[in-house]
């Protein structure tokens, strides 16, 4: 999701609720104690450098238990992180914590955010010499014989 999507999002609800892919619900006092720009550059296993950005999110739980984010709220931090950070509209990136600090991706289900499961890729996969698994031919993905192509 860009930040102009959620920004359009905002003025029809009543509460900011986001929850994880398995249904499991971010406590409602939470807090949004960052909003940023994110700007990645690297080089990947490849040799190509890439750049990325990305606009933050950061969920804090806290033990305030009569915070309640609300919507309007939360656009005027947007807002207010655009001018004066002058932040793009890029994909929003969670970060929560659970375990450790996660970084999640963010949909919307019609009625809360749901913070997306991210994984991690090799961007450079034919200089790695690993085999594009769609378009491995059918009889070969369903075994894994030596030669098969699939391990």
């Amino acid at each position: 999701m860009k930040l102009s999507e959620i920004k359009q999002i905002l003025p029809t609800l009543e509460n900011v609720e986001f929850q994880l892919e398995d249904g499991t619900f971010v406590p409602e006092h939470f807090h949004v104690t960052e909003v940023g720009q994110i700007i990645k550059n690297f080089i990947d296993c490849g040799g190509v450098t890439r750049a990325e950005n990305t606009v933050n999110f950061q969920l804090w739980n806290a033990d305030d238990y009569e915070h309640r984010l609300k919507p309007g709220k939360l656009l005027h931090i947007i807002e207010l992180s655009e001018t004066k950070l002058n932040i793009g509209d890029h994909e929003i990136e969670v970060e929560y914590q659970s375990g450790t600090i996660g970084k999640f991706g963010l949909e919307f289900n019609g009625k809360n955010f749901v913070l997306t499961n991210k994984t991690t890729a090799c961007l450079a996969q034919d200089a790695c010499g690993i085999p594009n698994l769609s378009e491995m031919d059918e009889s070969k993905s369903n075994s894994c014989a030596p030669g098969s192509g699939c391990c």
